[in-house]
């Protein structure tokens, strides 16, 4: 019998930091993860997602409405705003820093928000196999870590064999939606999906016009100020055959 596996097949997207969280998060986390934080069988490693766990849409959320999933929600800012703004829409923030999804809870608790459930996991992992095929109406990406380091480009969540995994989640006309401050990941996200089969351009032009169902964050304000040009993309899941 072949040994079981001890490390993931592909690099990750992320380093996971060792950073202790505040009182007030590790106390948000213990007490409103049951209503916010999905319990994720794992695989190989901490952030790694069973290959045979599925997510029940209608039983996380006790109810049937179009699911958006943010990827990297960090400290939640967007898709709180979101979440507040579209009762009628369900969201899932997926992130594997604690310190965030602690901010998340405690965020979304305090503004009274019950259509936010978050998922402590690899991206990849949530998008090809935890998410029914289909279930989502749109997947964001917001300034996901450019590692702009030659030697870190692999690790970078948009590459090769990405828009595939994020086609499978999505429904077929829906939007994935992107954006980052890096001018070097910008190229290489648009020819990436432009080669994709799976999605075609939902904007005309070098650029799509900013989403504006984006809050704006410290962190974007943080890269506008360095002088760094904000750039978006959205892409639309064309229909499956």
């Amino acid at each position: 019998m072949p040994e079981p596996r001890t490390f993931r097949d592909e690099p990750v997207s992320f380093v996971r930091r060792s950073g202790r969280m505040s009182e007030g998060q590790e106390r948000a986390f213990a007490e409103l993860s049951p209503l916010y934080l999905l319990d994720v069988p794992r695989d190989v490693a901490f952030t790694s997602v069973h290959p045979e766990a599925r997510l029940d849409p209608a039983s996380a959320y006790k109810r049937t409405a179009p699911l958006i999933v943010e990827i990297g929600s960090g400290q939640g800012h967007a898709i709180i705003s979101a979440a507040s703004a579209r009762p009628d829409v369900d969201f899932l923030a997926v992130e594997v820093f604690r310190a965030g999804l602690a901010r998340t809870m405690l965020d979304a608790d305090a503004a009274g928000i019950r259509n936010l459930r978050l998922v402590e996991a690899n991206a990849p992992e949530v998008l090809s196999t935890y998410l029914p095929e289909a279930s989502a109406s749109e997947v964001w990406i917001f300034f996901s870590d450019p590692w702009h380091k030659k030697r870190h480009v692999k690790r970078r969540l948009i590459r090769p064999g990405f828009p595939a995994t994020a086609a499978r989640a999505l429904e077929d006309g829906g939007m994935l939606r992107l954006a980052t401050d890096w001018e070097d990941y910008a190229l290489q996200m648009r020819e990436v999906l432009d080669e994709a089969p799976e999605f075609e351009r939902a904007f005309e032009g070098e650029w799509a016009e900013r989403f504006d169902g984006r809050v704006m964050t410290a962190f974007e304000r943080k890269g506008i100020a360095k002088g760094r040009e904000i750039r978006d993309l959205t892409y639309r899941r064309v229909p499956r055959a």
